[in-house]
């Protein structure tokens, strides 16, 4: 992939969302709930202040409305600032 994010952003590639409930009901794609969770592509050099902690290959949790998300090469993926990210897992 040719992106690279810029100071303290990092393009994340979102988990697909559930295709069954728990209880083993097939979720119809309208509604389906938009993935909390993914894995980190790429990652910038953080900035002056504050040096990037995230990596590649990071499975990352982050807020339901963060970012901005795009489409590269025919997959989404999102951009947001590494104060969007939540957590690592």
């Amino acid at each position: 992939m040719n992106i690279k994010p810029l100071a303290d952003r990092v393009v994340v590639k979102p988990a697909d969302a559930e295709q069954k409930s728990q209880g083993g009901i097939i979720i119809p794609d309208t509604a389906k709930e938009k993935p909390l969770r993914g894995t980190v592509v790429a990652a910038g050099k953080g900035t002056k202040d504050n040096p990037m902690e995230l990596k590649e290959g990071d499975v990352v949790l982050y807020g339901k409305y963060a970012g901005t998300e795009i489409e590269l090469e025919g997959d989404k993926f999102i951009i947001m600032r590494e104060s969007d990210v939540l957590a690592i897992l």
